[in-house]
This record gives C-alpha cells, sequence and structure tokens, in this order.
C-alpha cells in the first residue's frame, strides 16, 4: 500500500469515529438512566421526607399545587435521579416534602 492510501484510510477511519461520539454520548445517558433502580417506598430516607411516585395523591400540608420531582431543583433530569436519594431513581410525577422550585 501507499503512503497516500494509509492516510485516506486513516483519515475515514477517524471521520467514522469522531461522528460516532454522539451516538455513544445518548446511549451512556440512556444506559444510566436504565441502571439507577427506582426508589422503594419503603426507603427510610424516603419515607421521612414523605415519598410519593404520584404527587396528585399528597395529603400533606406543605404540598404546593403543580409541585412534583421533574421541576424540583434537586432531580437530575438526565438520569431520572435525585441529589437526596443517592443510587435512586425517583418518579417524575412524584413529591417529597424537600421539594424546591426549579430555578
Amino acid at each position: 500500500m501507499s503512503e497516500t492510501t494509509n492516510r485516506r484510510r486513516f483519515l475515514i477511519r477517524a471521520a467514522v469515529a469522531v461522528s460516532t461520539v454522539p451516538l455513544m454520548g445518548g446511549l451512556l445517558r440512556q444506559n444510566a438512566h436504565a441502571a439507577l433502580p427506582m426508589l422503594p417506598l419503603h426507603n427510610a430516607q424516603g419515607k421521612a421526607l414523605q415519598y410519593v411516585e404520584d404527587a396528585s395523591t399528597v395529603k400533606s400540608p406543605m404540598f404546593k399545587e403543580g409541585s412534583d420531582c421533574a421541576n424540583c431543583q434537586l432531580f437530575v433530569a438526565d438520569t431520572g435521579a435525585c441529589v437526596l436519594f443517592p443510587g435512586f431513581a425517583v418518579a417524575e410525577k412524584g413529591w417529597c416534602s424537600a421539594w424546591v422550585v426549579k430555578k
């Protein structure tokens, strides 16, 4: 093979590798979200914070109409996690007493 052929083959492979980086990032985010188990309802921290998977069922006087995990500052949308419950995902329509409006 000539030097020109090797260079051309290298450039094609490099272009293919670079073009797959955004796709791999999306797959990694999906896998990270899928890897987190949902917060069990019997979790001690969850019970202490009155966590529920469906905000429409909340009877707490601290509940603000329209508040749920999806619009909480502590919710990490990319992974479905909450900073208060490390290692677990929470329901987007869930709620707990630590809810903070997303800024």
